[in-house]
């Protein structure tokens, strides 16, 4: 079996970060406590809406956002519902 090599960005390339990479990622602070200690997802809620999800590592604060403004969780989770036809 052959080792897949590791791969380096070229010189002054921009790495996109990534759950288990350290890279560039998006600054943000916690709306909740201020820690700078969040992970942040953007994804596309069921319905389309694109939104940004953030979970703080201090507090545990989790809150979405769409087009820059805050998203209630009842909001996200009626547009993350799927319709039974």
């Amino acid at each position: 079996m052959t080792a897949i090599p590791h791969q380096r960005p070229a010189a002054g390339a921009v790495t996109a970060a990534s759950l288990t990479q350290a890279g560039d990622r998006p600054s943000g602070s916690c709306p909740e406590c201020g820690s700078a200690r969040v992970t942040a997802l953007a994804m596309t809620l069921t319905d389309g809406t694109p939104v940004r999800f953030t979970s703080c590592h201090a507090c545990e604060h989790r809150h979405w956002s769409h087009d820059g403004r805050d998203l209630e969780f009842s909001d996200v989770i009626s547009r993350a519902t799927k319709l039974k036809v």
